[in-house]
């Protein structure tokens, strides 16, 4: 009798701390610049997915322009843009972004965050490790509240875009407490 006491005690304590760690806030580290090369080698086996992420929050309907503030006050600048990918060898315009940042969540799970057409469009595309799909939703909920946190802080950036429907460089910025998308001419990227 005491053994099957001790044993239901065991079970309940491990579905708990099951039940209790599937609404932890997962840790969110964005990948720098000089990062890219690390984590897409450690990442390389990957197979990405958008699944998993569709419930829609608050940040599905914020326009991107604005979206893309929020992130800078969070997280600082972008894991890479467009000047990152213009001179590759394998560019192609119509895998032109504005913004990518990408995260490894809890120091195991990948994810990419970038803009679905520059500054034209609401919301953002979420890309995880289809391991991890039934993770990406609460990955998901942090980052609304966390760009949605108190105060709801937007911070300055400058991002240029090629929109391949349009045939036309933009360059994007908040500044000064406004919102602006220019059109312009090519810009040079180092």
């Amino acid at each position: 009798m005491m053994g099957r006491i001790t044993l239901l005690t065991l079970l309940f304590v491990l579905i708990s701390s099951v039940a209790y760690a599937q609404f932890d806030e997962p840790d969110i580290q964005k990948v720098d610049r000089s990062e890219r090369a690390t984590f897409e080698q450690r990442f390389s086996d990957i197979n990405w997915t958008g699944q998993g992420l569709y419930n829609p929050t608050t940040i599905d309907r914020i326009p991107t322009i604005e979206l893309r503030s929020r992130l800078q006050a969070v997280f600082g600048d972008p894991t890479q843009g467009i000047g990152d990918l213009i001179n590759q060898r394998n560019y192609r315009p119509g895998k032109a972004v504005q913004f990518e940042y990408w995260f490894i969540i809890d120091g195991e799970i990948p994810m990419m965050i970038l803009d679905l057409d520059g500054p034209f469009e609401n919301g953002l595309v979420y890309v995880g490790a289809s391991r991890y799909i039934d993770y990406m939703p609460q990955v998901k909920r942090t980052l609304n509240r966390k760009l949605m946190g108190v105060g709801g802080d937007l911070a300055p950036y400058t991002d240029y875009f090629y929109s391949p429907e349009r045939d036309q460089w933009y360059k994007i910025e908040y500044k000064d407490g406004e919102f602006s998308r220019e059109a312009i001419n090519r810009p040079t990227f180092n």
